[in-house]
């Protein structure tokens, strides 16, 4: 036997539901939990409440509304025999505290269906970078979400600091990687690009035992530009306790050159030479650039062609 034939699931099978008849003697012990919801899902939790009492009653488990503390408790009875109900009625308290709908919420307590709730507030430090990329993974009027609900077969609620999936166990997994990708700073329509190209490979028996790695899109993150030198750097001096020198004024410098014993005719005279030495200076300068224009090119030497 190949194989390949024995690591795959025949299509369309499906695991036995757990029956009286597996665990007819029931449990021995009593198990509860309990979560606390908002004030703002009081009116629409005892709106709901008989149905979640209806549906939990079919697996033999009770479940409480205290609205004083603001708590939701469910527990196993003498008539449970299925073990893992209390678990799916622990998820189900918890999906209706974090604003999930009832009418996805009863869809817990089917044998395939599963739910992650992944906290994302504490991936971010600042608060509006996290709201901007909350956004993002929403996307326009919820496009993005309703691309990747349908991309899964998941629902996802997005609400506060943690977003809420609700789906198969595969789909659960490919929407926590989305989540915190998004968090991470890399866009959701990458991930949901991905995903797109799987679906079309997994309808293809022949690729099934193949590697995807050559269908599948690789992003390359690109670095940004460096940033600008600056033209002028500052460099740090050494340190030394001594105060920097006084620096001269200009009646020492003067002094130095002389200049302050000249009278001031001579002074005088002595400004307006260097004022010509300049001005002759910049015309001779705008002379040259001038008779650039008549300097005629350099040719070059004609070759003679041999007969």
């Amino acid at each position: 036997v190949d194989e390949s034939e024995l690591l795959t699931v025949p299509d369309g099978w499906k695991e036995p539901a757990f029956t009286r008849e597996d665990n007819p003697k029931g449990l021995l012990e009593e198990s509860s939990f309990a979560t606390l919801f908002p004030k703002y899902r009081e009116a629409y939790l005892k709106e709901c409440w008989p149905l979640v009492q209806k549906a939990l009653g079919e697996h033999y488990v009770n479940a409480t509304l205290d609205l004083i503390e603001g708590s939701m408790t469910v527990t196993t009875t003498k008539k449970t025999f299925d073990p893992y109900a209390i678990i799916r009625a622990r998820d189900l308290i918890k999906l209706l505290a974090r604003s999930v709908p009832f009418e996805q919420v009863f869809r817990i307590l089917q044998d395939d269906v599963a739910c992650d709730i992944i906290k994302i507030g504490s991936l971010v430090r600042k608060r509006d970078t996290f709201i901007k990329r909350r956004g993002r993974l929403l996307g326009p009027k919820g496009s993005t979400l309703k691309a990747l609900e349908l991309l899964t077969n998941c629902y996802i609620m997005v609400q506060g600091n943690t977003v809420s999936a609700l789906g198969p166990f595969s789909g659960l997994k490919e929407v926590r990687k989305v989540v915190l990708d998004t968090m991470k700073n890399i866009h959701p329509i990458y991930n949901i690009k991905t995903l797109m190209i799987k679906r079309e490979l997994s309808k293809d028996p022949e690729l099934r035992s193949q590697s995807w790695e050559r269908f599948l899109p690789k992003f390359k993150r690109k670095n940004l530009k460096k940033r600008k030198e600056p033209k002028k750097k500052n460099t740090k001096k050494e340190y030394t306790p001594f105060p920097p020198p006084q620096p001269e004024s200009q009646i020492d410098k003067e002094l130095a050159s002389g200049e302050y014993f000249l009278k001031e005719r001579q002074k005088k005279r002595k400004r307006v030479e260097e004022i010509k030495a300049k001005q002759a200076d910049a015309i001779k300068k705008r002379q040259e650039e001038r008779n650039k224009a008549f300097i005629p090119p350099k040719e070059k030497p004609v070759v003679k062609t041999k007969k």
